[in-house]
């Protein structure tokens, strides 16, 4: 006991210590989320007590300037593919950022070897929207084949009743097997998860054979790909060079990663190379296609018609884009995972990675960053 022999005295270091860690357990770590990610998911961030949200106001892209005021100080940030993350932002947050979480299964709006280099964690949300890619996938090769795009502007500019039929008027390539033509070569440009969920949704409309090219480093998976024709019951699942590919293909998917290694792997070369009666259909990466190519092929009549749900330099494509042009090209705008249940699925990934990676616990999505230089 000390000269005054209070009992306060005594006690008041362990009060001390009480009270920081009281401070430590009430911190809170500022987010910025640059989206409102609607109540289901919002309720989420909402119910960690140790986030501190700032939160876009508005139903449209978040302006940059808004988010640059906000970015400081934050421990974490959600964005979206419209939200560059560069080092000017990264700048400004300033040392406190801890982690990016993207409301998409793309990065490219990221810098990552900024992020590495500061020791960011990144978050992004794949796997969950995979089913959603397949289906538009399986849709646009069904609307460029069978002209929806030219009928359904006949219909919506009040055109039908001066449409003269025609006994092959309006008329495309099928996409499933008949009896007077019984063999359909399915093509996929990149055979990962979405391509091959892809193929599963095709099999029933008779398909024969799969033919597919991915990285050249990457062996060919003489297993999977034997399971996988067992599986579906068709001809040969095979690995090809991209020549192969894009003369045999039907239909041919690009369904590949983007990227500065397949930038217009989609060109004049492989475009003339295809069938007279073939369909291209991009749902990855707008760059992987040169646009500029791909309208000549349908000019032209190398190919028979293109679906995309991208298209490079998007969303500024104006009615005078060459593609627009192309009355056998069908262009939806970047709504590959547009449904109700894979968006819910996607933001509540990103606010999981977000909350992982700022309070510890597992991040569901993280991109690895040990090989970005």
């Amino acid at each position: 006991m000390d000269s005054s022999g209070s009992i306060k005295t005594l006690f008041a270091p362990i009060q001390r210590l009480m009270s920081v860690a009281s401070h430590l357990h009430s911190r809170r770590f500022k987010v910025v989320v640059c989206r409102n990610l609607g109540p289901d998911v919002m309720s989420i961030l909402e119910a960690s007590p140790e986030l501190d949200l700032v939160v876009w106001p508005q139903d449209s892209a978040c302006e940059r300037s808004w988010l640059m005021e906000n970015i400081s100080g934050a421990t974490g940030v959600i964005v979206m593919l419209t939200d560059k993350v560069n080092a000017e932002l990264l700048d400004k947050a300033g040392p406190s950022l801890k982690v990016v979480s993207t409301m998409s299964v793309g990065y490219e709006h990221i810098d990552l070897k900024e992020a590495a280099q500061r020791g960011l964690k990144v978050g992004y949300t794949p796997d969950v929207l995979t089913d959603a890619v397949a289906d538009l996938s399986v849709m646009l090769a069904l609307m460029a084949g069978r002209n929806g795009g030219t009928g359904v502007d006949l219909v919506q500019r009040g055109q039908w009743a001066n449409f003269s039929w025609a006994p092959f008027g309006l008329c495309g390539p099928q996409l499933s097997t008949t009896a007077a033509s019984p063999t359909r070569k399915i093509g996929f440009l990149g055979f990962g998860r979405i391509a091959q969920v892809t193929l599963a949704r095709l099999v029933p409309f008779g398909i024969t054979h799969c033919l597919y090219s991915s990285n050249p480093s990457s062996p060919p998976n003489h297993t999977r790909d034997a399971a996988l024709a067992k599986q579906h019951k068709l001809q040969a699942v095979s690995k090809v060079d991209i020549d192969e590919l894009a003369r045999e293909s039907d239909v041919l998917f690009v369904l590949a990663p983007g990227g500065g290694e397949t930038y217009h792997i989609v060109n004049e070369t492989l475009l003339r190379n295809m069938k007279r009666t073939s369909i291209l259909v991009n749902a990855s990466r707008g760059t992987l296609v040169d646009s500029d190519a791909l309208a000549k092929a349908l000019r032209e009549g190398w190919i028979w018609g293109a679906g995309l749900d991208v298209v490079e330099g998007e969303p500024n494509v104006t009615i005078d884009h060459p593609l627009v042009k192309e009355p056998r090209c069908v262009i939806v705008p970047h709504i590959a995972s547009a449904t109700l249940e894979t968006r819910l699925a996607m933001a509540t990934r990103a606010a999981q990675n977000l909350i992982g990676a700022i309070l510890g616990s597992e991040m569901p999505s993280q991109v690895n960053l040990s090989d970005v230089s």
